[in-house]
This record gives structure tokens, C-alpha cells and sequence, in this order.
């Protein structure tokens, strides 16, 4: 019968076989809700499994955004400024640079200036600040959103019966007597009579007819006035337990502080004043016996004594007049000791004899010792006048700093120099080691945070001769902590010396640096100034160098002239920088002392009188030459100074000479030495050697023996000071230069040896001493770095040293962390790697270009030698992944990659359809580089010969040109592509290093993809063309690896499975802004595959659940994951070969006439469509089903991490300003409307907020109890059945109830705890609230009944939940809460004491009252459906 000729009653006929119905409400009645989530056909793909995503960039390009209209079209795609280059000054604490002024550099310094001058380089992602692993809403944020709240006032919390209590009737607002002041409620009659009360205001418009709309939409608006536009600030934040994903960005590199003491010096006043006094200061810590401090030398006499010793000094320069002094210490403890010296003019006799009038001699007795005075002011000025340049040890007195700092006290911790608001860089947390000795709390010491303190140091201790040397100071320095001291039954030389001590301010004014910079701030050059004092750290100090600084000290210990024959006593030795042989080559670099100039050419040790065999504590400062050559030494000249005039004597005699090399096989020499002395004038070029060598036809004293000990110290940012880092800088920037051939030590380089000692050095850099390596980390990783991005060419050849480099990398980077390991965050990083990282790490050959500059230079693509092709695909399933980029692996000629480049070559790309114009396709004006083939000779074994270095660069310059025309070549190659490559093929001992800290690789890669894209003005570059495919194959690989590395390791060392699962998440967080997002979610699909598979065979699935869950949430809070979720694409319904039943009824006209709407249904479900297109809160909420469901092992850890997650997306959502209108925020809520589904078939087992035992679960226990017989299959058959058997059509509201099935009385499985419960409900309130009205009342329209009233219910608890129960319910509950927690204490004790056993604790559990769910009708009658009740 043709469809024209049908009658019109044959269309309403039922077709369905009913054998075919039967079946399928069989098959949806069978299972519960919570298991058809798992596996039901309703969904298309199970929720155990992940569904494949869409093709991100393709729906975008076929969906403009300019289709969104307003504010809408926001949503549809990342802006376009979403990553940006940002140049940061480099913060300098000086007002001069500080660097050595230009001239001729050698590499080493160069490079050094460089990193210290250069600014920060920084790949910005501008939004990133929006997203909550940066912006987390915390207790205090949601504090701050409170503010602007109306306060309410409720009649339950001011009724009658509180008025009239005895506490309350001091409280004005309660004893007035005004009927205006009294509340309308029933409770206001105990007050007053009802005929004093006011009347009530009329209301004319209660007995008139309306429409039931109308009054709706009245109460509707009377609703939303005065409502807070953020529903979730009005609720506790999340926990901060549950935020894996909260980073923060570090601190940019700063120069390290310990805790800084101002000391100051006042006055300086002896009994008797007749020359001038010097005075030295400094620290030293007693229980390391060492000198922790540099010296600082200050000069307080007056005028008049100054004038003695005018005939030697100059004008003083004013650096040398500071009379205060900034001491840093790193490691506080109460065994440091600010020691102070005083040195005096040399004279003649002895120091006990100098020292006699000042210890016998009184103020008092000026008058009767006047003669004497005299005298001795005639002698001292005799003296100033002719030994004037020549100092002599005097006196000596210690401060023990414990003392002052407990005797001023701690003050409160809110005050400005406390330690809580200084925050020193890098070693806050100092690492813990066998060296850190505690002893009853000693190291609890702290020098920051004190009151100033004012002392008077009233008692010196003279000077003994024999006893000048540190070792001895560390011995009167224990004595002095004893209470009988040996030192105290000496005879003081009395004194007053007034000094202020005090913590240093956070930006003191008029402050010098170690190098007599002007720090800031300086507001006048003419000022005093405060010197900056350098540490000498007792111990280890781990932090990167991040200024210039090039600082030699010189120790002169002690000279044995006992065997020198001759007049030898008044022994001084005079200490000059020389540049060469000649003796005007003396440089001005010795750091002048006190009341001088600012620098000397020489500097003299203090004369011990007669003695033969002096000891020194002298320290000379000096500024090393930027450029320090084979001819620059250490001249030292010793002189015996006569001290008395005599005829025909001159004042200073030379008595010997030797000197110190500085410069040796290219490193600075430092350290202790015992040299010989020559007795005669040392020979022409006798700087080229060292005095170990006897040269011909010189005198020695004693033999040639080594006869003066001194010491070197370095404190420098130029030199490492470590022979293995010098070795790597040294050849590093020998190949930079192409200097050869070249001298290392006792070997001379060339160009066929020095390959074998690079790799050598690179092997050897893990060797390197921890404090020097974690200094000049940054110069490391840069030449490191440098290797792999620009390999070396020697002799024509590119040396490919990406292995050894990425070798060298893993480990300094775990030795790194070792070092740093107490500083490390919460994650496991370590701040300064990841400080590296953000600010330093720049590619090698880059300057950062910008719109208005010129573009860069062009490059031409090339691979060198990677083979001559690549294979299919990558074999994942392996448990050790091997990346496609692997040489080793068997090829084909051709690869898929050179194919697909000769088929856009020769058509282009036609995007005429999209709105991404043609100017991207092969030779338009954005052209993207491609990669040539890797070979396209004809002789396939020149193309084998040329795969030795196979890694993927770029060769700048044209390659057409001659040879012979062109300068050196060089190779450029892409970092982040050798760093895929390396860690896919490295071995497992590298694996494993990296592994540990994957998280700095991760970043590494990320910033090196960045900067590749911004300074080569690819952000233009449609996403699938930005990288290469067998870059992106090696992604694959290395995500698959790591993955698998997490999974199998979760059971063996649970941390560091954590950390991997966090790092990797966050690199594919960061890929999301840079890649084909597409790739990006296949790359989830993958990772989640393979925890599905693990999760089949684990012995504990929760811990990989756990895992799984850190790592979504992670994802989900990337800035743009509302864009990520494409919330501007229209669901299509499902389209998959097992229909569902709602496209089953949808095709059928059996079931209904009007069915439901697939679209609608599909967007409240967790269906493949909705799981597809919104791929990342599909997994979001997948995790939360799957959480929910009642077998879910370890559910209330699961619980309690998932809800937190959704809970925690949502607040983001309330605070980020681009969802602030509602427009917006209904697409946003759109996002989560499956919440809905999932929280009305978890109803059963939230938490019962009700009062009344028979207050909960009243509509849906009535529903469920009605339809109790329906879910008997082998029962009497369902009447909606028969009456679809039958052909007629279903009674209305009951048309979907056969495809949901009826919801079980009660549920087996954990309850939800009531924090869970409570939050769940208020991200379902949040749903309702933001969700478009219209959507709402399509979908509840096609509830069935008892889905309509689990919903019902559903929103009567959130009334339990949320109702104000008054001021006295929240005091109880308070109350409650510390009942409970005294109760746990003494269960606690209990247990502890043994009064109670483990079978008693049993037994009484057992006994305990057991929570029922006591589920009864709460209505009777007929009811009508309105859904614009709950929104």
C-alpha cells in the first residue's frame, strides 16, 4: 500500500514487536542506576572507559567564533594574546652595574657578564593568573568576598524567649521600650500588650484573583532582589588538603642573606689619649673555628689625633669613614662571638710595653701625671711622624652576641624587622646534615627580631706576641664561656668603647656593598655611609650566584726567619697585585682599610716587635681584574723596619721576596700555600714560574724551604674554584673560540683530542663539589644547554654531544636537589631550578624579538641525519616505550612525514572553507617551515653515512652557496625536540635520574616550545602545523612512558608516584596552550587506557584511583578549561550502532507521541556525546560517578576528593570576571548538568540533615513503594508494559520510567559524610541557580515520576542542609563538637593507659545505636507539576 493511500489511523499504530519490549525493559530494569553507569548502552562507551574526544582544532574551524554572539564568543576559542614575551628587568640592589668596564674579555667572563646583565626572559601565558592552581580561593579570599554581605537579622535569634534572658538585659537594642523597636512575631506578646503593638501594614492584593503565573514570576523577582551574585562565596572554601593543583610562580634568583645585624660603632675613649687608636671588627663562630665574617675597619679618634698622621695620609675617600656595619649570618648559634681589635701606630718596645701607661695611667690623675703625658704625646708624635704607615697589634675584647640578643629579649613578632617579613632566597630552610650538631636546643639561636641593645665595653685584654693566630683566638674565645676564665685574672688595659647592636633594617639608607657599590637606596653620595659586611658562612650555603663579584682575600699566617742571618727582627711583609715583572705594574686593587683611600697598590701586615718568627691575622681584600693572565701574581716583599733613627739606616730594609702565581692551566689558584723566600731580587720572568722552582744562582732562606704560609680565598662569580667545572668552562669556551691547539695542565689539545676530553668532562661533572656546582648552576645549564641546541664543530665535523649533555643534565639536576632537598616546595621542586627555568633559561642564539622590531632571520629547515625515515608508528604497548625518532630502530626509505610534505608542497592546504585563510598554505605570507626530507641524494648510503648525529636542527645560512664562500657554519637545533628524544632513548640509569625530577625536564621543554613559537612568530601557525610530527611522536612516546612508570611504581614508592602523576599532568596542562589540543586529549586517552588496564589486576585499585583523580583535577584547572569543554557546540544526539533507549522511544511513536528531546536528555546524562565534546568535565564528572557508586573501594577518601575537585572548579567559576554575566555563566553551567542526574541517584546515601526521624526521602520512598511490584519481572507484568504490548500509548509523566527503572528503598555501600553531602549539595545548588531556567523545565518535563520526586527530594534536603536553625542550633553544634573531642581524648588516654581493650572497643561498637534510613510519605492528594518551584 503506498504511504499516500494509508488511512489515517494506521500511522498511530504500534509497530514494536512486543518480544523486542519485553527485552529491552527487561534489560533496563535488571540493574540499579549505579550499576548501569558501568556498563549500560544508554551512555554508548561505559564510564570505565574513555571515550576518544573530538578533533579539537577541526571543530573550531568549522564553527567560527564570530557564530557566538556577545559575550559568548569569549568562550569559543583561547584569545589571542593568550602567550606573550615578557622581558623583566633584572632586579639590581646597586645603583652602578657593578661589571667590569669593556675591554678584552676572555669567553669566561663574557659569559658571566652576560648572565648577570642580561633580563629575565619570560613566556607568559596572560590568563594563566585566572586559573585556580594560581588564584585559589582560600579561607581568606572568600573573607574578603564576604565583606560586602547584608547582615541578617532573624526573628528565631531576637524572639521573646532570648530577650527576656538575664544575659541579655544589659543590651540596649533589647531593654528598649519603644513598640516601634519590637519584632512582629508571636513572641513579642511577653513584652507588651497586643494593643501597644503597630499595626500591620495592609495588603490590598490578597484577596484578588491572579494567575498562578503572575504570582510566579512576582515571586520570582521578589526573589532575586538583594541575592549575591556568588552563590559558593557564602560557603566554606575548599580544602587545601585536596589542592594538588596550587603552584605558585618563584621568587626570581636574589642574592643570598643570612639574618643581618647593624652594628654600630659610637665612641672609643681611653683613660689617657695620646695617639691615634684603629679598630677592627668581626665575627667568629667558636664551635666551627672559623671566621665567618669579613673584617670591618672603622676609625673613631678625634681630630687632633687624626693630625698625626698627616704627613702619610692622602685625602680619605668616604667609603673609608663608616662607623656602622650590616653583618650577615646564614646559621646563627651560640658560639659566635663578635670579636674586636685594636692596632696602634708602630713604636718602639714591645706590645706589653705600649701598653703600660694605658693599663696604669687613670683620667683622674691627668694633673699629677701631667710630665709624663707630655712625654708620651711627644714620643707617639714622633712616631706617627715616621713609622706612620706601619700599624702594630694593641688590644683585643669579644662580645658574645647569645648574651645580647636574649638580655634585649624577643620582641611581639608583629614588629617590622622580624624575621616572618624578611624572607631570605634560597637557604630559608637550610639543608639537615651529619654536620648540623645540636646540643639542648643551641641551635634555636636566633639574630633577627631583637630589641636594639647599647653596650660598654669597658675591659681589653693586650695583645700577646707569641699568641697573634686564629687558633689561638678560638681558644681565649672558649675560655671565655667558662666561669672561671683565665682571662679575667688578667689586668685589663681599660677602655670604653660604645656600640649599638641591633637587627638590621630591611632597606637601610646610605649602605655600601662588599665592592663599595651604592645600594638602594642612596639619597646622598656625601652621606656616611654602612657597609655591607661579606659572610664567611660556617658552613655549606647552597645558592646561585646573581651578581658580578670578584673578590680575593689574602691571609698571611706566619714567617719563619729564625735562619736568616742578619738584622731581621721588625719583620712586616708588603703585599702588591702585580700585573707584570715591573714594579710600576703594581695595580690598584687592595681594598684601603680605615681613614685612606679607597684602594692601594700595596698594604703591609702589622710589625711584631723583635721577633723572628711572626704570626699575622691580617686579612687584605682585592678586586680581581676581570681579565686575569698567566703574567698576574702576588708580590711578597718582607722589610725589617728600624724603628729607631739612626745614621745612614734606612727606614725599611727588603729581606726577601716571593711571590704567588694567580693563574695556572687556566684557573685561579687558591688555598694555602708555604712558600720559599729568595733572599735576592727575584730574576726577569719569574712570574711565568712558581717558587717551588729553584732557579739558578738565587740565594733561599733556609734552604729553599718553605719558610711563609699564606692563605687564598676567593669569593667570586667568575671562577668556580672546583677543578672538574673549571675543566668543563675551559673547554666549553675553548671550542667557542676554536682556539688551537690549547694547554690543559700537563696536556696540549688539538682539535682530534678534544672531543674525548669534552665527553670526558661531561662524565665528570657529576663529581663536581656541591656548593660551587649550585652557585654556578645557571652557567652550567646554560653550556649545557648550549651543547645539545649548537654541537660543537671540529675540524669540519658537527660533534653531536646531545647524549653526554642530557646525561650531564640529569645529574647535576639531581644533585641539585639533593643539595637544596629542605627547600624544596610542596610538590618536590626545588626553587632554584625552578626559578632557572621561569626567569634565566633562554635558547641559545635568540634575542627576543617583538611586533614592531624586525622580524628574525630566516632559517632553513634541514635534519641532519636522523635516518632516512621513520617508522609507521610507535609500539606504546612495550613495556620500555621507544620513541619513532630512534635510529636504532629498522626504517623505511620513505616516511609517511615526507610524504604528506611533498603532497601539501605540490597542492597546498584549501582552508577557503574556514576562517583561517589560505595565507598559511606553501608560499603564502605566513608560510609555516616544514622539514625537507632527510635525504634527497641518489645514493641511499650517503644517506646512512649522514645519520650519525640524527636529531633533528636547523643550519643557518644558505646551503647553496659554495663552501669556500661561506663562513663557519653552524647547527641550530630545537631544544625541546632533543629533550623528547634523549629521554625516550636514554638509558636506565639516566631514566631513572630523570624520573626523580621529571617535573624540571617537563618545564624545561615547555618554556624551550614557547620561546620556539614567540620569538619565531609561529603563534599565527595553525596549531597542526606548529611541530613536526615526529616531535609529537616522541611526545607520545615519552607521555606513554612516564605513564607506565607511574602505574608500576604506585605500589613500590608511592611518592614518587605521586610526583610523576603530577608532573606529568602539569606538562599536559602547559601543552594545552601551545599544541593540536586534539593530540593533547588523545594523550589523556592514552594515560587513562592504561590505568584502566592496570586497575583490572591491582591488589588496592585506590591508590591508583587516587592517582587518576590528582591527575584530572590537575587538567581541569588549566585558565581556559570552560574553552578546553567547547561550550559553544551543540550536543547531536547519539549516533551509535546500539541505539539507546531515548533514541529508541525517539523513533518509535509506541511510547509517545512527544518524546523526549535527545539533546536535552543527552546534556543531563554523562552520555559519549556529552563525554566527547566536553572531554575534561566528562572525566571530571566520570570520576565522580564512578566515585559515587556504592562498591567504589576507598569511597570516603574518593568521596571527599572528588566532590572537592568539582567544588573547587566551581568557586574558580564564581570569582573569574569572564563568567561574571549570566549569559555566560548559564553556558558554563551547562558544563556540569549531569551533577543533577548523579546527585539524585546518590540521594539514598547522603548524609540525613533532617531533625525528625521521618522528615527525609517522603515523595521518592511513596513513588518507590507505589511502583514496588513494577520492578518484579516475573511478576504480575507492569501495566505501562501491557500497555505498550498493546499498542496504546503511555499514561502521561510515566513515558521514560521504563527506561530508568525504579530506585531501590535503600542503598548498600558507604554513606557520604556530612561535609561531602553538604558540599555535593551546594554544587547542585550552584547548577540550578546558573543553569538557563528554560533547559531546566524542558528536562524536568520529561522526568518520570519517581525521578521527579528523587528530585523533589533532592532539593528538601538542600533545605535540611542549608536552613538557618537559629543562634542556639550553631552553640549546640559548637557544644557537640567539643564534647566529641574531650570524648576522643579520653578514649585516647584509655587506649594509651590500657584501661580499655581492643574486645571491649569491639563490644561497644557493636552495641552502638546503627544508623537506619527510615524513609516514609510525607504527602497525601494531588499535586501539579511546576517546575519554575526550585529556580
Amino acid at each position: 500500500m503506498a504511504a499516500a493511500e494509508r488511512r489515517a489511523f494506521a500511522h498511530k499504530i504500534n509497530r514494536t514487536v512486543a518480544a523486542e519490549v519485553r527485552k529491552q525493559v527487561s534489560r533496563e530494569r535488571s540493574g540499579s542506576p549505579h550499576s548501569s553507569r558501568r556498563s549500560s548502552t544508554s551512555l554508548g562507551v561505559p564510564l570505565t572507559e574513555v571515550v576518544e574526544p573530538l578533533d579539537f582544532e577541526d571543530v573550531l574551524l568549522s564553527r567560527p567564533p564570530d557564530a557566538e554572539p556577545g559575550p559568548l564568543r569569549d568562550l569559543a576559542e583561547f584569545p589571542v594574546d593568550d602567550l606573550e614575551l615578557l622581558l623583566q628587568p633584572r632586579e639590581s640592589r646597586t645603583t652602578e652595574p657593578g661589571i667590569p668596564e669593556d675591554g678584552k674579555l676572555d669567553a669566561q667572563v663574557r659569559a658571566a657578564v652576560e648572565m648577570y646583565t642580561e633580563d629575565w626572559i619570560i613566556a607568559h601565558r596572560r590568563y594563566q593568573h585566572l586559573s585556580a592552581a594560581y588564584s585559589p580561593i582560600t579561607t581568606e579570599t572568600q573573607r574578603e568576598r564576604q565583606k560586602g554581605l547584608t547582615r541578617q537579622i532573624f526573628e528565631q535569634d531576637v524572639s521573646g524567649d532570648e530577650r527576656s534572658g538575664p544575659e541579655d538585659s544589659d543590651d540596649p537594642r533589647h531593654s528598649s521600650g519603644s513598640p516601634d523597636d519590637t519584632p512582629r512575631s508571636s513572641g513579642a506578646s511577653g513584652i507588651f500588650d497586643l494593643r501597644n503593638l503597630a499595626a500591620d501594614s495592609l495588603l490590598p492584593s490578597l484577596l484578588e484573583r491572579t494567575a498562578p503565573e503572575d504570582g510566579d514570576r512576582r515571586n520570582e523577582a521578589l526573589r532575586r532582589q538583594h541575592r549575591p551574585r556568588a552563590l559558593l562565596a557564602l560557603y566554606p572554601a575548599p580544602d587545601e588538603d585536596d589542592a594538588v593543583e596550587r603552584c605558585s610562580r618563584p621568587e626570581p634568583p636574589r642574592e643570598h642573606f643570612g639574618q643581618r645585624i647593624l652594628v654600630k660603632c659610637l665612641s672609643l675613649k681611653f683613660e689617657i689619649e695620646i695617639e691615634p687608636i684603629f679598630g677592627i671588627l668581626a665575627l667568629y663562630d667558636v664551635r666551627e673555628k672559623k671566621k665567618i665574617s669579613e673584617n670591618f675597619y672603622f676609625d673613631l679618634n678625634s681630630d687632633s689625633m687624626k693630625g698625626l698622621l698627616r704627613a702619610h695620609g692622602t685625602h680619605p675617600a668616604i667609603s673609608t669613614l663608616a662607623r656602622s656595619a650590616i653583618f650577615s649570618v646564614t646559621y646563627p648559634s651560640p658560639d659566635i662571638f663578635l670579636v674586636i681589635k685594636l692596632e696602634k701606630v708602630l713604636q718602639q718596645g714591645d706590645i706589653s710595653e705600649c701598653c703600660e701607661p694605658y693599663m696604669v695611667m687613670k683620667e683622674v690623675d691627668t694633673a699629677k701625671n701631667k710630665e709624663k703625658l707630655e712625654k708620651l704625646r711627644l714620643a707617639a708624635e714622633q712616631f706617627c711622624t715616621r713609622l706612620g704607615r706601619y700599624r702594630m697589634p694593641f688590644a683585643w675584647t669579644a662580645v658574645h652576641l647569645a648574651n645580647i640578643v636574649s638580655s634585649a629579649g624577643q620582641p611581639d613578632r608583629d614588629s617590622s624587622d622580624s624575621e616572618g617579613e624578611r624572607r631570605p632566597a634560597w637557604t630559608d630552610r637550610r639543608r639537615r646534615g651529619p654536620q648540623d650538631r645540636t646540643s639542648s636546643g643551641d641551635d634555636t639561636c636566633s639574630f633577627s627580631g631583637f630589641r636594639p641593645a647599647t653596650l660598654t665595653v669597658t675591659n681589653f685584654f693586650k695583645q700577646e706576641a707569641e699568641r697573634l693566630s686564629d687558633e689561638d683566638l678560638f681558644k681565649f674565645l672558649a675560655d671565655m664561656r667558662r666561669p672561671s676564665s683565665l682571662l679575667r685574672r688578667l689586668r685589663p688595659v681599660t677602655a670604653q668603647l660604645k656600640i649599638d647592636i641591633s637587627p638590621a633594617p630591611e632597606n637601610p639608607h646610605f649602605c655600601l656593598s662588599p665592592e663599595l657599590l651604592h645600594v638602594k637606596p642612596y639619597p646622598d653620595p656625601r652621606g656616611r655611609p654602612t657597609k655591607e659586611i661579606l659572610e664567611f658562612p660556617a658552613r655549606e650555603v647552597y645558592a646561585p650566584h646573581t651578581s658580578y663579584r670578584n673578590l680575593l682575600y689574602v691571609y698571611p699566617h706566619c714567617l719563619n726567619f729564625s735562619s736568616r742571618q742578619g738584622s731581621v727582627r721588625n719583620l712586616t711583609v708588603r703585599v702588591q697585585y702585580m700585573a707584570g715583572e715591573d714594579p710600576s705594574q703594581a695595580l690598584p686593587v687592595i681594598f684601603g682599610k680605615s681613614s685612606c683611600s679607597e684602594f692601594t697598590r700595596e698594604a703591609f701586615t702589622p710589625v711584631v716587635y723583635h721577633n723572628k718568627s711572626p704570626e699575622f691575622y691580617e686579612e687584605f681584600k682585592l678586586r680581581l681584574p676581570a681579565c686575569v693572565t698567566e703574567n698576574h701574581h702576588l708580590l711578597f716583599t718582607f722589610y725589617h723596619v728600624s724603628c729607631q733613627p739612626r745614621p745612614g739606616t734606612a727606614l725599611e730594609t727588603p729581606v726577601g721576596f716571593t711571590w704567588i702565581p694567580l693563574l695556572q692551566h687556566g684557573r685561579l689558584r687558591t688555598g694555602p700555600f708555604c712558600l720559599p723566600v729568595s733572599v735576592d731580587q727575584l730574576p726577569p720572568s719569574y712570574s711565568v714560574l712558581t717558587p717551588d722552582v729553584a732557579l739558578p744562582g738565587m740565594r733561599w732562606v733556609d734552604g729553599h724551604k718553605g719558610v711563609f704560609s699564606v692563605e687564598l680565598t676567593a669569593v667570586s662569580s667568575v671562577h668556580p674554584q672546583d677543578p672538574h667545572l673549571d675543566k668543563f668552562f675551559t673547554l666549553v669556551h675553548v671550542l667557542e673560540e676554536g682556539a688551537f691547539p690549547f694547554r690543559l695542565k700537563d696536556t696540549v689539545l688539538s682539535e682530534g683530542t678534544v672531543e674525548q676530553e669534552l665527553r670526558a668532562s661531561l662524565a665528570a661533572l657529576r663529581l663536581a663539589s656541591p656548593e660551587p656546582l649550585v652557585a654556578f648552576s645557571h652557567h652550567v645549564l646554560d653550556k649545557l644547554v648550549r651543547l645539545v641546541v649548537r654541537p660543537p664543530i671540529i675540524g669540519g665535523q658537527i660533534v653531536n654531544l646531545g647524549r653526554g649533555a642530557f646525561e650531564a643534565m640529569a645529574h647535576v639536576v639531581s644533585l641539585v636537589h639533593r643539595s637544596l632537598e629542605a627547600a624544596q616546595d610542596s610538590r618536590g621542586h626545588c626553587p632554584l631550578l625552578a626559578a632557572y627555568v621561569h626567569y634565566a633559561f633562554r635558547l641559545p642564539g635568540t634575542e627576543p624579538t617583538f611586533p614592531s622590531g624586525s622580524p628574525p632571520v630566516a632559517v632553513q629547515p634541514a635534519t641532519l641525519a636522523r635516518g632516512p625515515g621513520r617508522p609507521a608508528s610507535l609500539y606504546l604497548a612495550r613495556s620500555k616505550s621507544i620513541s619513532s625518532s630512534n635510529p636504532d630502530l629498522a626504517v623505511a626509505p620513505g616516511s609517511v612525514d615526507d610524504e604528506v610534505s611533498r603532497i601539501l608542497a605540490s597542492k597546498g592546504i584549501d582552508r577557503s572553507h574556514s576562517w583561517v585563510n589560505s595565507a598559511y598554505a606553501p608560499g603564502g605570507s605566513k608560510a609555516v617551515l616544514r622539514r625537507a626530507p632527510p635525504y634527497c641524494g641518489a645514493d641511499p648510503r650517503q644517506a646512512i653515512d649522514c645519520s650519525s648525529s640524527r636529531i633533528s636542527s636547523y643550519l643557518e645560512g644558505s646551503s647553496l652557496a659554495p663552501p669556500a664562500t661561506q663562513p663557519r657554519p653552524t647547527v641550530q637545533k630545537l631544544l625541546h625536540e632533543e629533550l623528547a628524544l634523549q629521554w625516550v632513548v636514554s638509558s636506565s640509569a639516566v631514566r631513572e635520574a630523570v624520573l626523580q625530577h621529571a617535573w624540571f625536564f617537563f618545564q624545561l621543554m615547555v618554556k624551550s616550545m614557547a620561546l620556539h613559537l614567540l620569538l619565531g612568530q609561529r603563534l599565527d601557525t595553525p596549531r597542526k602545523l606548529r611541530f613536526p610530527g615526529r616531535f609529537l611522536d616522541d611526545i607520545m612516546a615519552l607521555v606513554s612512558s612516564v605513564g607506565l612508570e607511574v602505574i608500576t611504581r604506585v605500589y613500590k614508592d608511592a611518592e614518587l608516584a605521586e610526583r610523576l602523576n603530577a608532573s606529568l599532568a602539569f606538562f599536559l596542562s602547559d601543552l594545552l596552550s601551545l599544541v593540536d589540543r586534539g593530540f593533547v586529549f588523545n594523550l589523556v586517552r592514552i594515560h587513562y587506557k592504561q590505568v584502566a588496564t592496570r586497575l583490572q589486576s591491582a591488589p588496592n585499585p585506590t591508590l591508583l584511583l587516587t592517582l587518576r583523580m590528582d591527575f584530572t583535577r590537575i587538567l581541569c584547572s588549566h585558565e581556559h578549561y570552560v574553552t578546553l569543554n567547547l561550550p559553544c557546540c551543540p550536543l547531536s544526539p547519539p549516533a551509535s550502532p546500539s541505539p539507546s533507549v531515548s533514541s529508541t522511544t525517539s523513533q518509535s511513536s509506541t511510547f509517545s507521541s512527544q518524546a523526549p528531546d535527545p539533546k536535552v536528555t543527552s546534556m543531563f546524562e554523562l552520555s559519549g556525546p556529552f563525554r566527547q565534546q566536553h572531554f575534561l568535565a566528562g572525566l571530571l564528572l566520570t570520576e565522580l560517578a564512578l566515585a559515587l557508586e556504592p562498591e567504589a573501594e576507598g569511597a570516603s577518601l574518593l568521596h571527599k576528593k572528588a566532590i572537592s575537585a568539582v567544588h573547587s572548579l566551581l568557586c574558580g567559576h564564581d570569582a573569574d570576571p569572564r563568567y561574571a554575566e549570566a549569559t555566560v555563566k548559564a553556558r558554563v553551567a551547562e558544563l556540569y548538568l549531569p551533577l543533577l542526574s548523579l546527585a539524585r541517584d546518590t540521594l539514598p546515601r547522603l548524609h540525613d540533615f533532617a531533625e525528625g526521624p521521618g522528615q527525609r526521602s517522603r515523595l521518592a520512598s511513596m513513588l518507590d513503594s507505589d511502583t514496588e511490584g513494577e520492578g518484579d519481572i516475573g511478576g504480575t507484568i507492569n501495566p505501562s508494559v501491557a500497555m505498550a504490548i498493546a499498542g496504546g500509548p503511555l499514561a502521561p509523566g510515566s513515558r521514560s520510567s521504563i527506561s530508568q527503572g525504579p530506585v531501590a528503598a535503600s542503598r548498600s555501600g558507604c554513606p557520604l559524610s556530612a561535609e561531602s553531602s553538604r558540599t555535593l549539595l551546594v554544587c547542585v545548588l550552584w547548577v540550578l541557580k546558573n543553569a538557563e531556567p528554560a533547559l531546566l523545565q524542558r528536562w524536568a518535563a520529561d522526568l518520570a515520576l519517581p525521578q521527579l520526586g528523587r528530585l523533589l527530594d533532592l532539593l528538601y534536603l538542600c533545605l535540611a542542609a542549608f536552613e538557618y536553625k537559629g543562634r542556639k542550633a550553631f552553640e549546640r553544634i559548637n557544644s557537640l563538637t567539643f564534647k566529641k573531642s574531650l570524648d576522643m581524648k579520653a578514649r585516647l588516654e584509655e587506649a594509651i593507659l590500657g584501661t580499655i581493650g581492643a574486645r571491649q572497643e569491639m563490644v561497644r561498637r557493636s552495641r552502638g545505636p546503627r544508623m537506619k534510613w527510615n524513609m516514609r510519605p510525607w504527602w497525601t492528594g494531588t499535586w501539579q507539576l511546576r517546575p519554575a518551584w526550585w529556580f
